[in-house]
Formats: C-alpha cells, structure tokens, sequence
C-alpha cells in the first residue's frame, strides 16, 4: 500500500514518491546547541525518529540526517555569560542532547553533521552561488539576493513583492535588498571564524543546512523535515541557495510538525513558556513522554500540562499491562481455546492493517495508538486460553509495531532484562510466604502499599499476578 503524506509545498497530501525505489533519505534540521533541549525541540525530534522507523518498518533501507549547529550567535551569547569557549559551550550541550533523547527512545541519526566540520563544503556552496549571480560580497558579508530565484516564497505561500513592501533597510545596512539574507557573515572581535575567500568569517544560519543535507543525501532527496516554525525564512532560504546553486530540485518532500502550546499560547523561549525536556524527565518516564507527544498527530498542535502527561501514563499503563498477560500466557505456552485462538488471530490481523493504514496516512500515531488500544481489549479477553501459535504471532506483530512506536515494552536494564518485573516476583515471593505462615497483616500490608504506589495484585487460584492501576 503507498504512503501519503501532507507535503508543505504543494499544501495537501500527495502520495511518497522516492527517488530511488525502496530507499528513502531523511534530513530533519537538529537543534543550535547552546541550551539543554525543551519540550518544543523534543517534538520534531520523535516525530521524525517514529516517521525513520516507521519506513524501516514498511521495508524501506533509510538514510537518515539530523545536524547540529555549533556555531551560532546564541552559542557565542552563551560562551561569554559561561566563561568558555564556544566550541566548548556547543560539546556540552550536544552531550546533553543525547542523554536527554536516549530517554525518548530516539535512535542515534545515521549522521549527525556538524556545521564546523563541513565548512569547506559550505563555503563552496557560497562561491557557486556568487558565481552564478544569485549572491554578491560586500566588506566581508556575502548576501543571497532574493529577486535573482524566481520562485522564492514557494514554500510559505509568500509573495516576495507583498514582503518587499513591508520591508525596510536599516540604517548602516549594507544589502542591496531588504529581503537579502546572509550566506557568510564577516567576523567581528572575539568570535570564531574560518578562513575564506572573501576574509575571515562564518556561515550565515541557512546556508549551512542546504551544504549538509546535499552532502549527505544528494539533490532532490526524499524528504526534509523539521517544525512548522521552520518554514519561514529557514527552509525557504534553503530552498532558495540549494535550487539557485545547481538549478535542481532541492528535496521532493517538505513535512513540517506542529506547535507545543502552553495554556493555547506557542512554547517558546521568547515567551519565557517552555519546559527543558530534562526537568519534565525528573517527574515523568521518557517513554511515557514519548508516548504522550505520539497521541497526537505530528501536524496537530498540542497544549502540554502536568495533568496531560499524567493521563498518558496510566493509558500507557493500560497498554503495557495487557503486553505483560501476553508476554505471561507465552511464557506459560499458550492455552487450547479454539474460539480464543480464532478471536486472537484475527484480532492481530486486524491490528497490523489498522496499524499500517493509519502510518500510511501521513503517519497518523494517534490512530495507530489507538487501534494499539483495540487490540489490547482482545489480549485481555483471549491471550490466557489462546493456542502458542496465535500467541508468538501476536507477540511478533505488537513487537515489529512498537519498533515504530517505541514506548510499549518496558525499557531493558543491565543485564538484558527489566528491573520492576524481577522486583514484583521478589516482593511477590515474600508476601506469598508471609501468607503461607498465616502471617495476614504482613501479606495485607504489602498488598495495601503497593496500591498506593499503583501497583495492583491480584490473587489467583495457580499464582498472583501484578498490574500498573488503571
């Protein structure tokens, strides 16, 4: 079945056409690394790891892409206030970045280019750029003129007279147009700068996105990515050089994700209203936010609070409970129900088209979620009396589609095993013999505090099994 998605440029859903049959390359623009990541920047970062994954899961070989700027003037802002080097700011917080997304799941880029280290590939880009008339030098600064690419605002919807009439040149300013942005930026005292062609220098914010996605996936690849408030000036500056410079198609396919709201208002640093992803983590598990940004679709906006992540715990809960009776009647080899086994085999046909149908479908998680939820009523009802075969089948298809969704098996410790199912058998086996020696008030008193925690046990006529509450 093909994969539609909603493309940005042509303003609808159109059907995913690679360029080279069954490969598709990714590049999703990465954060500028002067802070710890917020919950604004952890959206695009899962959504377009679910979006890799996914074509992983339809049989596609992926290339995936996801920079890192490291020279920015933020970076340098944060250098002087910290009293270290740039370069030094930019580490430690690219470290960061990966502890904090390791926590959400999110599997490592297959490159994560970094700007300082393509700065030969940048700056040929630029000079290809002056050499075809499109870029002029003026004292350092090399500008891109936006009148000399026919088709800027392409990608916006934005008329380039429309913006050239609200525009305005400052005082001092040297471009020829208002609308002319940056490509190489002269350097000033105490920053960072790099030999070239026309002095010492950096590359403008742009520029460096459209040299390191063709490095790495060649014109007119498959897909770029990143949030919706990247589609003006970024993306389209981008769009601009890249087609400007070689006279092809930048990328095929513009998919953009929506906002974090707080209280309906954007997520933001300027509003002073967004939540490092590192301090949400200390009051809820990764996966459980991973999960609660896939309960949405990616290009629906989302109003985050407390309570909301608390909701998507326990529906997360819900999930993983009825993953654990599965995993328990494998473990036990399955029952002799026939009906059973006819009720579970269907069902888990029926979640893998529901499943592929929703993802098909612009990537549509919070509708594969919920067919997830569907399929879950039928695990509790069927898994315990269902034959092994139906059982390993049914294990397999929930297995392959949380390679997509990666928040529903419970995540392994050292040791290639999880932590809380060994400790529930131990406390299991202490309350078990505290029962057996007529001890009631241990055995109750166990049961008790665990409720309070949201661990709920129930007692069985062969074993007792645990549960996260509802």
């Amino acid at each position: 079945m093909a994969i539609f998605v909603y493309d940005t440029m042509a303003g609808r859903k159109v059907k995913f056409e690679p360029r080279h049959e069954g490969k598709v390359g990714i590049y999703a623009c990465g954060p500028t690394v002067y802070n710890y990541i917020h919950l604004g920047n952890a959206r695009p970062i899962v959504v377009f790891d679910s979006i890799r994954r996914y074509f992983k899961y339809a049989g596609y070989d992926v290339t995936y892409v996801q920079n890192f700027t490291d020279v920015d003037d933020k970076i340098i802002n944060r250098a002087n206030e910290e009293g270290i080097a740039p370069g030094e700011v930019a580490e430690k917080y690219i470290a960061a970045y990966f502890e904090d997304v390791q926590e959400l799941n999110v599997l490592p880029a297959d490159y994560h280019p970094r700007v300082t280290e393509h700065m030969p590939d940048i700056i040929a880009l630029v000079e290809k750029l002056i050499e075809r008339g499109v870029a002029y030098e003026v004292n350092g600064d090399v500008y891109f003129a936006v009148e000399k690419f026919a088709d800027y605002g392409k990608l916006s919807g934005r008329d380039l007279d429309d913006m050239l009439a609200g525009a305005r040149v400052q005082i001092g300013d040297q471009k020829r147009n208002p609308m002319d942005f940056a490509v190489w930026k002269a350097a000033k005292p105490g920053e960072p700068y790099w030999e070239s062609p026309w002095g010492k220098g950096r590359p403008g914010w742009h520029i460096e996105c459209s040299a390191m996605s063709r490095k790495y996936l060649g014109d007119g690849f498959d897909i770029h990515g990143g949030g919706a408030d990247l589609i003006f000036p970024h993306h389209e500056n981008e769009i601009a050089q890249a087609e400007a410079a070689t006279g092809c198609c930048f990328a095929r396919h513009w998919l953009h994700n929506g906002f974090i709201t707080v209280n309906d208002e954007k997520m933001s640093k300027s509003l002073g209203n967004f939540f490092l992803l590192r301090d949400i983590l200390e009051k809820f598990p990764g996966d459980v936010v991973r999960f609660f940004l896939l309960n949405t679709h990616y290009r629906s906006p989302i109003d985050f609070d407390d309570e909301k992540l608390q909701v998507a715990a326990k529906s997360l809960s819900r999930i993983r409970n009825a993953y654990g009776l599965l995993n328990e009647a494998v473990k036990a080899g399955g029952g002799q129900d026939a009906a059973a086994t006819e009720h579970l085999a269907a069902a888990t046909a029926t979640l893998q088209t529901a499943f592929a149908a929703a993802m098909d479908d612009d990537f549509n998680t919070a509708l594969a979620i919920a067919a997830i939820f569907d399929y879950t009523k039928v695990l509790n009802s069927y898994a315990k009396a269902a034959d092994l075969a139906a059982l390993n089948d049914a294990k397999a298809a929930l297995d392959a589609i949380d390679g997509v969704i990666a928040c529903i098996k419970p995540k392994a410790r050292a040791g290639g095993d999880s932590l809380t199912p060994k400790l529930m058998e131990l406390i299991i086996a202490i309350r078990q013999q505290a029962r057996a020696n007529k001890d009631w008030a241990t055995a109750d008193q166990i049961r008790d505090e665990l409720k309070k925690l949201g661990i709920v046990l129930e007692d069985g006529a062969d074993a007792v099994h645990w549960k996260l509450a509802d």
